[in-house]
This record gives C-alpha cells, structure tokens and sequence, in this order.
C-alpha cells in the first residue's frame, strides 16, 4: 500500500500544488488579501485535489482488469457534475445547474492532449480512433454551445436533439478488450466504494474552497475562473487520462474524455427535464 500511495503522487502533482499555493499567496501580496488564509484556502485546495488523485488511482486500479475501463471511468468522474447540477436544481437555477458539465465539454478534450503530451504518447493517442474521438468532441462541445444559444422555453427541442445525438454517439463508442494483468492485485476490489464516495465528496468541495481562496486572496475572478477553477473542476478526468496513459491503455484515455462528454449532456437533458417537470407541477 506505501508503494502504490508513492506511486500516485507524481512530480506533476506536486508541480500543481505548490504552483496553487503560490497563485493564490501572491495574490494576496499583490492585491492586499489575507495571506495567511490564502495560504490555509490554498492548503485545502491541495488536500482536495491529492484526494481526488488518490481516489482515481484506487478506482483505476481495481478495475484494471475489467472490460469498458474508458467508458467506467467517463461515468464515475463526472460524479462532481452530478453534484454540482444537484446543487443548481435545488434553487431553481437550471443555466447554473448545466454550466458545470457542459463547461466540463470545452476542458476535457483540453486535458486530454495535456496528458498525452506529459505522458509522452500524443501520436499514440491522437491516432486511436481519431474519426470517432473528433467526431465526438465536436458535437458535444457544439451541443453545449446551443444549449446556451437558444431561448429556455425552447430548451426541449434541444432536449430531444441532443438526446438522439448523444445516444448515437454512445452506442457508437469503439469497443474496449479486458487486459489480462499479471500483476499481484494490491488494492482490493471493496475499495472501489469508498474512493468513488470520495472522490465525489472532494468533487463537491473543491469549489467552495477556490471560491474562498479567491476571496481571501483578492484574486481576479476572471482568472480565477478561467485558469484555476476551470482546470481543478476537471482535475478528476485529467487524473485519470494520466493513470490510463501511463498503463497504455489508449483507447480507455480517450472513451473517459469521450464517454465524459456525452454524459455531461445527459447530465444536463436530465436538468432541463427536472426543471421543466419541477416548473409545471
């Protein structure tokens, strides 16, 4: 268990805390914040994100050897939407409760190519099924364009448009093989629970505690939600494209970034219908 925990921390992980650490504590030297509560927000966004990293590896790890890992993980890492559109439904707010998972559709492919690159498989993986990956990325990200280009009483012609493309999309995903692992198994197959519950509760308070650290640390919003936030939202499936990666399992990097998309706009069919079902009755 030591050396699986080791293993899980990377240089590029530890390059991520101290560069959170230093964003949000210069802030607060440049822009007179609070830098001992920067300091302590920053803290908590770090313990956040090694939880996240933790949770993904666990959950990578127990399912190593099991057919459709890519289309598995896709699912799990969106957990953190999942809250996050629970969240917005509950007050009423049915733009705010799609923004996180359709926002998520424009980073993730973002995300995907950065760990390729640190990996150093990019050719590897930009050649595994490309057409269907491309293909996939663009009419995702392009749905979640629209959902914002048209009116709200006209979102359920979108509702159905993008539950057609999304189900073709689905059904359409290149089939992955089992690998068979000659590796002594070190994680048990009962900890796939608990770092999926993890992983979902370090999803949910990561953004409460960049907000905080914003505001302790007088950081530009506009920054804030384009570098930090957008990048930690999605840190869960950056996490797992560097563990597939680092495994050579391609085709599984790029179904949890494609699989990831397409339920991102499920998530959001779902808000629409729970708003609309919640505003009739």
């Amino acid at each position: 268990m030591k050396q699986f925990l080791v293993n899980s921390v990377g240089r590029l992980d530890m390059i991520c805390w101290i560069l959170v650490v230093v964003f949000f504590c210069g802030s607060a030297l440049i822009f007179d914040g609070d830098f001992n509560k920067s300091f302590i927000a920053a803290g908590g966004i770090v313990l956040v994100m090694i939880l996240i990293g933790l949770s993904i590896e666990v959950i990578i790890e127990t399912l190593k050897d099991v057919k459709g890992l890519g289309t598995i993980s896709g699912f799990i890492t969106n957990g953190p939407e999942l809250v996050c559109l629970i969240v917005g439904l509950a007050v009423g707010d049915v733009l705010f409760a799609a923004s996180t998972p359709l926002g998520s559709n424009f980073m993730n492919p973002i995300l995907l190519i950065i760990a390729a690159l640190v990996t150093r498989v990019f050719l590897k993986t930009l050649q595994t099924n490309w057409k269907y990956s491309l293909t996939c990325i663009l009419l995702t990200a392009g749905m979640a364009v629209t959902f914002y280009a048209i009116p709200l009483q006209h979102h359920i012609y979108w509702v159905v448009t993008a539950l057609v493309v999304s189900g073709v999309l689905f059904i359409k995903r290149p089939p992955e093989e089992a690998e068979e692992s000659m590796e002594e198994e070190v994680i048990a197959k009962w900890s796939l629970l608990p770092a999926v519950v993890v992983l979902i509760a370090a999803g949910y308070f990561l953004d409460p505690v960049v907000s905080f650290a914003s505001v302790q640390s007088h950081a530009p919003k506009g920054v804030i939600g384009f570098f930090v936030l957008a990048t930690l939202s999605s840190w869960p499936e950056f996490k797992c494209c560097l563990a597939l990666l680092n495994r050579k399992k391609y085709l599984a990097a790029i179904l949890n970034i494609t699989v990831s998309n397409i339920t991102n706009i499920w998530l959001a069919i779902a808000g629409v219908a729970t708003y609309f079902f919640m505003t009739v009755s």
